[in-house]
């Protein structure tokens, strides 16, 4: 039963990560989803989210693969403080080597919390610009105002 079960446990050790799927992958295919439904839309709604025009959208849209890829120009813009020319440029030179790549060579360092939101696709699509496009994701350990109070003290 060991020999059986060993190399079961093993498999299931290695694989149930690569079955719970890339973050940024399951963003990307729901924007996708979006996108298509109403494309008028998806336009109008990155054009608010990242505060450029319109037009500007739809030519990166026209140069893009998928329009989960403008909408990434644009956030990766965004994030880097570089134009979307400069992403685009960066986009078209690594095409297929993925958005990881793609956003080392725009700054973003391997480690930081910027690629640890790029890789878990912790990114907000149609997020009205007074909102918080991540809200809620604190450096704490707990909740609370930061203050402990310390062994066998109370908080009354």
């Amino acid at each position: 039963m060991r020999k059986f079960l060993t190399p079961v446990l093993v498999f299931l050790l290695f694989a149930f990560p690569a079955m719970a799927g890339d973050g940024l992958d399951a963003f990307l295919s729901n924007v996708n989803v979006q996108a298509r439904t109403d494309m008028n839309g998806f336009s109008a709604k990155v054009s608010a989210q990242f505060g450029v025009p319109e037009p500007q959208v739809r030519v990166v849209l026209r140069q893009v693969n998928e329009p989960a890829d403008a909408f990434m120009v644009f956030q990766l813009g965004q994030m880097t403080n570089q134009q979307p020319d400069r992403v685009m440029q960066v986009y078209q030179s690594q095409k297929g080597r993925g958005w990881g790549v793609i956003a080392k060579e725009l700054g973003i360092k391997p480690g930081s919390a910027e690629f640890h939101a790029l890789k878990s696709g912790d990114f907000r699509f149609g997020v009205d610009q007074g909102e918080q496009p991540n809200p809620g994701k604190g450096r704490g350990k707990g909740k609370g105002n930061g203050k402990g109070n310390g062994k066998g003290k109370h908080n009354d």
